[in-house]
């Protein structure tokens, strides 16, 4: 794995935990236990997912994201939020409305977040 790669493994890590630590915050539909290395964690899991099974979930899903514009990536997103709640319980989501929901916000860090460090 090459430098600039493991660079922006960990950028997304990053962003993944601050997504879910912010989306924890704002939603009830998502708790932890307050442990800072619960959100850690579930950050590198949701990146590893992020990098291995949504481009497969994608590619079967592609005519249900053509078909909406791109608006099917919302459920894609969340679907990727509730597998890591059932690969990492510490990380509770009550329903897939909530994985949803912090899918939009994982989304919107992830926007800022890529905004930011491209500006540098």
């Amino acid at each position: 794995m090459s430098h600039s790669a493991m660079y922006r493994f960990a950028v997304r890590w990053f962003v993944c935990s601050l997504g879910l630590w912010v989306a924890a915050g704002l939603f009830s539909g998502i708790t932890y236990d307050s442990r800072i290395g619960v959100i850690i964690i579930a950050g590198l899991i949701l990146a590893l997912v992020n990098s291995i099974i949504k481009p497969i979930v994608i590619i079967l899903s592609l005519p249900a994201i053509l078909f909406s514009l791109g608006l099917f990536m919302i459920v894609v997103n969340g679907l990727m939020v509730a597998i890591v709640s059932r690969l990492y319980p510490e990380l509770y989501v009550t329903s897939f409305t909530s994985a949803i929901i912090a899918g939009i916000v994982i989304g919107l860090v992830n926007y800022l977040v890529t905004t930011i460090l491209e500006e540098r």
